[in-house]
């Protein structure tokens, strides 16, 4: 093999590796079938010619009849008025007519027959356009099909390959870490002596309002003669820790005395 020979041969294979790589089938297939479907205007013209001239020797084999009948009479004529010599011109005019007649029927029955061929042509053309272009429509289709199913195995390819993986493993670990530390730092917070303290103040501040609410129904007459103010620091006193006094137990002593005093 000459040199020239390999180097043609090196260029076209790497000429349809190259259009492997660009051509695009779903493009493709659109193309033909924008193809196809401009073919059949003029298919559609080219039918039409033939059918006009169809019609037009239909046209002049009508023509050349009548002119045979008009000359035939005019012949009749001629005889009868013993004018031979305008008969004789006549029955020339008549077998030429004659002649033209028969040509033209030949040529009729060719153009009849061409034109039903170019009818049978366009409408098998049709169809097979029809059915070309379903079937290009089924590939598209499916092209697209195989692009998404491409496309979902490098999303799942990446997955495998551990590259969003291990991100959410990592996110995951340190979230894992901050919230142990979240509920200790809160569970520090509930359980300091601050808390504790803020815990006491609010329920001496709610038995201060319920012995002022006593002091007000006692004074309105809507309590008994057995209660008072010291009533209800012995019922409020009574659900403390019966051993020692607790801080509630001071508070509400604290705050008798100090109604008592006013």
């Amino acid at each position: 093999m000459g040199l020239w020979a390999r180097l043609s041969r090196v260029f076209r294979a790497s000429t349809g590796a190259a259009l492997d790589r660009i051509e695009n089938p779903e493009l493709v297939l659109q193309q033909t079938i924008r193809d196809m479907r401009d073919r059949v205007p003029e298919l559609n013209n080219s039918v039409a010619q033939v059918m006009a001239t169809e019609r037009l020797l239909i046209k002049n084999a009508e023509n050349l009849e009548k002119q045979v009948v008009d000359l035939d009479s005019k012949i009749k004529a001629s005889v009868k008025m013993q004018r031979d010599d305008i008969a004789t011109a006549y029955i020339g005019q008549l077998q030429q007519a004659q002649m033209d007649l028969e040509r033209t029927g030949a040529q009729l029955e060719h153009a009849s027959l061409a034109s039903k061929q170019a009818l049978k042509a366009r409408d098998n053309y049709v169809l097979n356009m029809k059915k070309r272009t379903a079937e290009a429509m089924q590939l598209i289709s499916a092209a697209k099909q195989a692009k998404l199913q491409e496309q979902l195995a490098q999303t799942m390819t990446a997955f495998d390959l551990g590259d969003d993986a291990s991100t959410f493993n990592d996110m995951r670990e340190k979230i894992d870490r901050r919230v142990p530390a979240a509920e200790a730092k809160l569970q520090l917070g509930t359980s300091s002596v601050d808390t504790q303290m803020q815990d006491i103040e609010r329920e001496a501040m709610d038995i201060q309002l319920q012995d002022k609410l006593l002091e007000y129904k006692q004074q309105m007459g809507l309590l008994g003669a057995g209660s008072g103010p010291g009533g209800g620091k012995q019922i409020a006193a009574g659900s403390a820790p019966a051993e020692e006094p607790g801080v509630n137990d001071v508070v509400l002593d604290e705050t008798n005395e100090s109604n008592r005093s006013n």
